[in-house]
């Protein structure tokens, strides 16, 4: 009698944990596929992100590469799971009000930032005149990379910061910890990705001469093929990524806009990607893919080129002018 019942507990105990694996199971797979959701919506800043950060190795030894690479990979983890993960979590959680406006100030950033280089391609100028300020050279080799990569790092930390809320941003609700998962599985895996891809960009020429030297017949040729092509790819990258913040800063100053009432800009582009598909239904989803991308495109480019004057001749004497008083503050005091 005895081994009866505790036979019956078991398998009431065993049902138990099936049901609880099922359920753990059941929230693991929402967790997956709400930051696989989020993580596809910060894509184009992603792009951008691996498009701008192989410019910071440039000019250093191949041994160096490497190393710089991970060490902007670990700023930007830092970035993210220290600093931007609990900032969006107390966001989310008592001033949700402020994603919005914080979205819509990234997207204007990333707009300004775009159109400043689509005006240095049809009007070279002094890029970034505003900011350009006599620089002592770096004494050393050692000096330089510390100043390539805090450089790269507070890049980084404006991209994260905008991935971040676009993640926060697209969550549907739940608990604290299941959105605090879901955004640490997005940084890490957007980290994982972007530096994992510059590291490969980084090193393709080298991984190219080395098969040209030492391989034979394809290989040889292959990469005799990545030395010549990866100038080109990396142009072509460059291009991209300004694309890449013209098109995801637009987009998120018309969403924004929308949430604020003025929904017209966003209706109209809708309207025209719909009309768009219907008329090449064989590719219709791309079509209105390419539609919305180049009109939130226009509109970042009017955002940001108006942001150009604005930035030039009122944030930058203002910043300059801040930091000034700084210095003669710490004096006084």
């Amino acid at each position: 009698m005895d081994e009866a019942i505790v036979s019956v507990g078991l398998l009431a105990l065993l049902d138990d944990v099936v049901a609880l694996t099922k359920v753990a199971a059941a929230s693991l797979d929402d967790v997956a596929a709400q930051a696989a959701k989020a993580g596809t919506k910060a894509a184009g800043v992603v792009i951008d992100d691996a498009a701008v950060t192989p410019r910071y190795v440039v000019g250093f030894s191949p041994d160096r590469e490497l190393p710089i690479v991970w060490r902007i990979a670990r700023g930007s983890l830092i970035n993210k799971l220290v600093f931007l993960l609990p900032a969006a979590l107390l966001l989310g959680a008592f001033a949700p009000w402020a994603i919005t406006p914080l979205l819509l100030l990234g997207g204007l950033y990333l707009a300004y930032e775009g159109a400043e280089k689509v005006y240095e391609m049809i009007v070279p100028h002094a890029a970034h005149a505003h900011e350009d300020e006599a620089k002592a050279a770096a004494p050393n080799a050692q000096v330089l990379e510390n100043q390539r990569v805090s450089g790269a790092i507070k890049t980084d930390f404006i991209l994260s910061a905008e991935i971040m809320a676009i993640t926060l941003s697209g969550l549907s609700d739940g608990t604290v910890w299941s959105r605090a998962v879901v955004m640490a599985l997005v940084a890490i895996g957007i980290t994982v990705a972007v530096y994992g891809a510059v590291a490969l960009i980084v090193k393709a020429d080298d991984i190219g001469l080395a098969l040209a030297r030492r391989g034979s017949g394809v290989l040889a040729a292959l990469g005799r093929g990545l030395v010549r092509g990866m100038p080109i790819f990396l142009k072509a990258l460059a291009v991209l990524g300004t694309a890449a913040m013209v098109w995801v800063g637009g987009g998120i100053i018309v969403h924004s806009l929308a949430g604020y009432g003025f929904a017209g800009p966003e209706h109209l582009i809708h309207e025209a990607a719909a009309a768009a598909s219907r008329a090449v239904p064989a590719i219709g989803g791309a079509v209105e893919w390419l539609v919305t991308a180049a009109g939130a495109g226009v509109i970042g480019l009017i955002a940001g080129f108006a942001l150009i004057p604005i930035a030039g001749k009122v944030l930058a004497p203002a910043w300059k002018a801040a930091t000034r008083l700084l210095p003669m503050r710490r004096k006084v005091a």
